[in-house]
């Protein structure tokens, strides 16, 4: 954990040394847009579909919500809901801090019945340029449910043009790894 924290300190240094403002698309984020993604679950080789959307309020207020499908080898199947809210704060042209707090609810089927689970996850995260139209992506989320988990997100999008962006995304929780490719679509 702590080459993780180190790696993640230095990739944020190096961003802040090369982030430049002559971009294609304006120097601040936009936090309107929907999300598909693939996601690779290491766990169970598991893989499914993950749709994200986020909507910008005034004042810095976000409206953020999710659904994740999960299909697992050994015939178990999981299916995440979110929806909660969150705040932006412009740290400089270049770097948003994000937090935000979400409602969770997960229904898992498995051959020998199902179940359901509510709880809530909170996200604390830094969004920024490293590179015109190149933004990087880190964030410490907590997920609590039957049992609570705490992961590391690292992401990274490629922007082809002001409202269409994808890239990647890892997911690092202990035992529980993702890895994610997808896209995002910006609503402006």
């Amino acid at each position: 954990m702590k080459r993780i924290l180190l790696f993640v300190s230095l990739f944020s240094i190096q961003g802040f040394a090369n982030a430049q403002t002559d971009r294609v698309q304006s120097s601040t984020f936009d936090y309107n847009y929907a999300e598909l993604r693939f996601v690779d679950v290491d766990i169970a080789s598991g893989d499914g579909i993950r749709m994200n959307g986020s909507y910008e309020l005034q004042d810095n207020w976000l409206i953020v919500g999710g659904l994740t499908t999960l299909d697992y080898n050994n015939n178990v199947d999981s299916t995440m809901f979110e929806i909660g809210g969150g705040y932006v704060h412009n740290y400089s042209s270049d770097w948003d801090l994000i937090g935000t707090a979400r409602f969770v609810r997960v229904d898992v089927d498995t051959p020998f019945g199902g179940g359901d689970d509510n709880g809530f996850a909170l996200s604390a995260g830094t969004r920024g340029w490293l590179m015109p139209q190149f933004e990087i992506r880190g964030s410490v989320n907590h997920v609590n449910l039957d049992n609570s988990d705490t992961y590391l997100e690292l992401a990274g999008d490629y922007y082809f043009s002001e409202r269409f962006s994808a890239g990647l995304s890892l997911d690092f929780a202990g035992d529980n790894d993702a890895f994610t490719l997808g896209a995002r679509w910006y609503l402006r």
